[in-house]
């Protein structure tokens, strides 16, 4: 395994970029047979180098083996076998159903590659989010250049020594580097971009893809809250709540990212969160035992601990932090009595912190919700059918997943994505296929249908004028 990242000379991105077009352009990808056994690689570069890849991550976030296997490997594996098994029902042609006047037009939408995909993925779950949607590119019969984070860098160098031993080199390439190396790919023209970060760079790459007119999809997390209603289960809540901020140390665009509970069931909900602390880290977080990851590097430890400084909550569990040779970790911490103008809630946390926010009642808690920016998830813990209905009314965010948390990103037969700041486009198995392809119309109209076509030929007849207008004003029921 290589150990140490090699930045890609600044002037190989132009030879890249016209390999990866070239291959498109000469008609390869296009096959089915090419693409099966492109995704039958990539599924194999999994299966067979799963704890290189565990390990890197290991070096890299201290990620648990068990996280990595379950939300780094199989989803790959799964995706690919997917993508496998469904490819010839994605790709056929489908006929849809057009007005009578047009039935015999053979109008038809073919599901043809966008062409050289740009995929710009993150540090928390690098492999995942690197090639899941590889998986959808290589499915639609795209070529991909892969810019994996720098700051996973044991990952990233990984990569670039699988790549070219699994995939075709022709089509398929990764660009590693920072800043000048990701600006420099910004600067060519693709045919779909793809990012997976923060609001900030996204805005960035919206801007530079709005240069060529570039389709772009972003999945930007934001601060996901969390709504406990009276009536709940709020051991279960507690324990759903406290083990989906806990993965990956709270890195996670899923994250829940602060808890606004209803005064009336606050003092069994903060209970039971202590129950559910106790059973998840029976010996403490730090404990060998925890399997409990670090955060990426020091400057993202420092800008965690700079915000629980800031902070006018009051810890009520946790609020340790550990140096280590390899970085810091900082222990889940539940955070009470903070308000909507604290520290915490101005920027999405993305670590271990989570905010608790008392309400009265639902109405505030919704208003709270709608004073932020749009999240990528909602997650109301409630089982009151007209609360549920109320939350999907009058919110908004990209998903909503009630009575619990981060499962909405293991349903791949959904489309996931955000809304406002928290992003735009979705993914996620066929939904992936279809953010690659662009579904091209053809029509073939017969000789035969001219003489229905006469009235758009000159002369223009007030005869002809009347007939249009007559359409024009036919009842709108019955």
């Amino acid at each position: 395994m290589v150990e140490t990242i090699q930045y890609t000379p600044l002037n190989h991105l132009p030879e890249i970029h016209a390999r990866l077009h070239k291959t498109f352009k000469s008609g390869v990808t296009r096959s089915l047979v090419w693409r099966k056994q492109q995704l039958m690689q990539l599924a194999l570069m999994f299966q067979e180098n799963q704890k290189a890849i565990e390990h890197a991550l290991h070096l890299d976030l201290r990620k648990p083996d068990l996280e990595s296997a379950m939300m780094e490997v199989l989803g790959i594996v799964k995706s690919c076998k997917a993508f496998i098994e469904n490819l010839k029902d994605y790709t056929a042609p489908t006929r849809p159903a057009v007005e009578s006047s047009k039935a015999n037009w053979n109008a038809t939408i073919h599901h043809v590659p966008k062409g050289v995909i740009c995929l710009i993925s993150p540090w928390n779950f690098p492999w995942v989010l690197t090639f899941k949607p590889l998986a959808g590119a290589i499915a639609a019969g795209c070529a991909a250049v892969l810019k994996p984070s720098e700051v996973t860098a044991h990952s990233a160098a990984l990569m670039a020594e699988l790549v070219p031993k699994y995939l075709d080199p022709s089509a398929f390439a990764i660009v590693n580097g920072a800043v000048p190396e990701t600006t420099a790919l910004l600067d060519l023209r693709w045919d779909h971009i793809f990012y997976t970060g923060g609001v900030v760079v996204g805005r960035v790459i919206a801007a530079a893809a709005a240069k060529f007119v570039t389709p772009l999809t972003l999945e930007l997390g934001g601060k996901s809250p969390v709504i406990v209603d009276e009536g709940c289960d709020t051991d279960l809540v507690a324990k759903r709540i406290l083990n989906g901020k806990c993965v990956n140390s709270g890195q996670l665009c899923v994250s829940p990212d602060y808890v606004i509970v209803l005064r009336s069931v606050c003092p069994a909900f903060l209970e039971g969160l202590q129950r559910t602390y106790a059973v998840l880290f029976p010996e403490g977080p730090f404990h060998p035992n925890a399997k409990y990851g670090k955060i990426v590097s020091e400057r993202h430890a420092k800008r965690l601990l700079d915000m629980l400084q800031a902070t006018k909550g009051k810890i009520f569990m946790g609020g340790k932090h550990e140096q280590l040779e390899d970085g810091v970790r900082i222990e889940p911490t539940i955070i009470t009595d903070v308000k909507l103008d604290d520290a915490l809630m101005q920027e999405e946390i993305f670590g271990p912190f989570l905010p608790i926010l008392v309400v009265d009642t639902l109405d505030e808690a919704i208003s709270t919700v709608n004073e932020l920016p749009k999240p990528l998830v909602i997650y109301p813990f409630t089982n009151n059918p007209e609360t549920k209905q109320r939350i999907l009314n009058e919110t908004s965010s990209g998903n909503v997943s009630f009575n619990d948390t981060t499962s909405i990103i293991g349903t791949d037969d959904l489309p996931f994505g955000g809304a406002g700041d928290s992003g735009y486009g979705v993914w996620h198995g066929h939904y992936t296929f279809k953010t690659f392809s662009h579904e091209r119309v053809s029509i073939d109209v017969p000789a035969s249908e001219e003489h229905a076509m006469a009235i758009r030929y000159r002369p223009y007849t007030q005869e002809k004028y009347d007939a249009i207008c007559r359409l024009a004003s036919q009842p709108l029921m019955g």
